[in-house]
């Protein structure tokens, strides 16, 4: 299916070849590269090379996402790792919502391979009820309402879909229990933002992640002003310039001294 004007992948390297900081930016279930493309233009005009892929089943109908799993978005964002890893010094993964999930993942499988991850809003529980029937209706109801657009400031729109297919739905709640059961396994630096007016996700989500990390490293950051896509809302300028300050500190960290790794090169 042809993709959504907007929802397109983006990819970004450094003009004058520096391979120093890379980074993955991951959207959020059922929404678009759109969402966190601001995000990933701020770190490519600071020097970070950038990748912001398009999660299998989204920016196009649906129906293509109802035909995708929790593995089919977790292997695209590693892909955009292991392309990363192949250039920069340091790679990090940021990611948004069910993006964020994502992002946990990847830290507590590929341990030192990531330096860092940045998460707003992940999404690890929710309190819904109604979710606990998912997994025996998804068959006789293919979808529920979207959640797309819990945006605090004015005139701005999330590149969404308005249907939110059950059987996608019912995938995460897979996910969910995974990176849950393995928090402890996050060691890398972290940086977490969470909404407090998240109409989403349940602030419960970034309070479990944030007690049960495994990481000495953990800055946690509360976005006063802005809902659920924190990325598009009031808070973005401080999720931009917070990011890019985490990454310089954890990156200098990393490449300080005789153990400083070189390009291509990851112990």
């Amino acid at each position: 299916m042809p993709v959504m004007p907007g929802a397109e992948p983006f990819a970004a390297d450094p003009g004058d070849g520096s391979r120093e900081i890379g980074v993955v930016v991951s959207h959020g279930l059922t929404g678009t590269p759109q969402s966190v493309r601001a995000w990933g233009e701020h770190l490519a005009a600071q020097g970070i090379g950038v990748r912001g892929p398009r999660l299998p089943g989204h920016g196009t109908r649906w129906q293509d996402l109802s035909r995708t799993r929790w593995p089919d978005w977790y292997a695209t964002v590693e892909r955009a790792v292991d392309e990363l890893r192949a250039e920069y010094r340091s790679v990090f993964v940021f990611g948004q919502s069910m993006g964020g999930t994502l992002t946990l993942r990847l830290a507590q499988e590929r341990g030192d391979d990531i330096a860092g991850i940045a998460l707003v809003n992940p999404s690890v529980t929710t309190l819904r009820r109604d979710a606990a029937f998912a997994p025996y209706i998804q068959w006789l109801v293919p979808w529920v309402p979207g959640v797309a657009n819990d945006i605090k400031k004015p005139g701005v729109t999330e590149l969404a879909y308005d249907r939110l297919p059950t059987r996608a739905a019912v995938s995460l709640t897979q996910l969910w229990r995974l990176v849950r059961a393995d928090l402890d396994r996050v060691r890398c630096p972290v940086l977490l933002f969470h909404s407090p007016s998240d109409h989403v996700v349940e602030p419960l989500s970034s309070e479990i992640v944030r007690l049960e990390l495994g990481t000495h490293d953990l800055t946690d950051v509360p976005l006063l002003d802005s809902h659920h896509v924190a990325t598009l809302d009031n808070d973005a300028p401080l999720i931009f310039d917070d990011s890019v300050a985490f990454v310089r500190r954890v990156h200098a960290a990393r490449t300080a001294g005789p153990a400083a790794r070189t390009p291509g090169i990851h112990a």
